[in-house]
């Protein structure tokens, strides 16, 4: 399947964090046209040779290795292919392959497989990466390319519609108990895995039914907020989100406080404010188009940043400067070699360990302010008893 031709539900199954969330939110952002990011086409493609590993894997006499492999030449054409994204896609088909040979049941697999929950979400269908029928269990895999925001598995909204539609799909050939979700973000080594009962899938389905019905009609109350507004297309004009940030920036209500504020407070704060950076980065971005095109921005107008200076014709004027008597090697080219970063790339992880894997130290990084659900282990700054009392030269 082409995935850049896919159609997209009103409540799709991607955007349910945002309008179970804000339910006017589903129709307001439909004002505004749907465009791909650079990175959303990468992992477009990362996704289409996925696809394909997995389909050989299961599905190995209709799309054998030579089908595989001309397949992967023609991705590897592309603009944006990238020689990692073989690496990360082997992670992604080798977890498949573990939980498909687990339990010793055999299973069947639905592979980009559209699923419809209008059930429950009017309208509402999406495909799922990858399906895994297995007796009573039923397995939810998505494939994640981006290396920003890791993404949990728990509780996921979009996970959870994709198994109500595969529920209600495959209802007359399987009775599903046991609801398994897979999240699998290789580039930043997230691994994500959550279950759930029938029960518990069907009382998120009531959920789901109560906030699209509202949904669907652009009504209830706007709730903006860090993750809802994240990707919302209207999130550079939204009256809601701007009041919000305004209030929370400018005029929160804490009452009468001690001069200095706490670690408490400051948990506090740095959770209220997390969307006012964004909401004005935002913000800027659509004030300078509206200047670019000729739009009135009271306070505020576009101008020219700093400029750079390029070679018109660098060979030509390096070689009038080494004709002139400067030194070409010592003066004009300056020898560096690339970053470990760049070498692992060149080679691959693999042939990149095995050659050069015994030079390699990982330094710690330097500390960094996340939120406490980030699954990284706490640090402080630990001193030992000998640095403690270590004499001074």
């Amino acid at each position: 399947m082409e995935h850049e031709k896919r159609d997209h539900a009103l409540l799709s199954a991607s955007g349910a964090h945002r309008w179970l969330v804000c339910t006017p939110s589903a129709t307001l952002e439909m004002q505004f046209p749907d465009t791909a990011s650079e990175a959303a086409e990468e992992g477009t493609l990362a996704h289409e040779l996925a696809e394909l590993k997995v389909r050989n894997y299961f599905y190995t006499t209709d799309f054998g290795k030579r089908k595989l492999n001309a397949a992967i030449k023609k991705l590897q054409k592309e603009e944006l292919w990238q020689d990692e994204m073989m690496g990360y896609t082997d992670q992604y088909l080798d977890y498949i392959k573990v939980v498909a040979m687990a339990d010793r049941i055999q299973g069947r697999a639905e592979i980009e497989k559209r699923v419809d929950y209008g059930k429950w979400a009017p309208g509402g269908f999406g495909t799922a990466d990858c399906l895994l029928l297995k007796g009573n269990q039923l397995h939810v895999f998505d494939f994640k390319y981006g290396k920003g925001v890791p993404v949990s598995a728990e509780e996921n909204p979009q996970m959870m519609l994709y198994a109500l539609g595969a529920r209600d799909m495959y209802s007359l050939l399987y009775h599903f108990e046991e609801f398994h979700l897979h999240i699998i973000q290789p580039r930043i080594d997230n691994v994500s895995e959550w279950s759930c009962t029938e029960e518990e899938l069907l009382k998120f389905g009531s959920y789901v039914q109560e906030r699209a019905a509202l949904a669907i009609e652009g009504k209830g109350e706007f709730c903006p907020g860090e993750s809802q507004c994240r990707f919302c297309r209207a999130r550079q004009q939204c009256r809601a989100r701007a009041e919000e940030n305004v209030r929370l920036a400018f005029s929160p209500d804490m009452g009468k406080l001690p001069p200095l504020i706490s670690s408490e407070d400051a948990g506090r704060y740095l959770t209220l404010g997390e969307d006012v950076k964004k909401w004005l980065e935002d913000l800027k971005e659509w004030a300078l188009a509206e200047c670019l095109a000729g739009k009135p921005v009271p306070g505020w107008k576009a101008v020219e940043g700093r400029g750079s200076r390029d070679w018109t014709n660098m060979d030509a004027a390096f070689e009038k400067l080494t004709k002139s008597g400067i030194a070409e090697e010592a003066m004009l080219y300056e020898r560096k070699p690339l970053t470990l970063a760049q070498v692992e790339k060149l080679l691959g992880k693999k042939d990149f360990q095995d050659a050069v894997g015994k030079f390699v130290v990982k330094n710690p990084g330097k500390p960094a302010l996340v939120k406490e659900s980030d699954k990284r282990e706490a640090i402080t700054n630990k001193v030992t008893a000998a640095e403690a009392f270590k004499e001074e030269n």
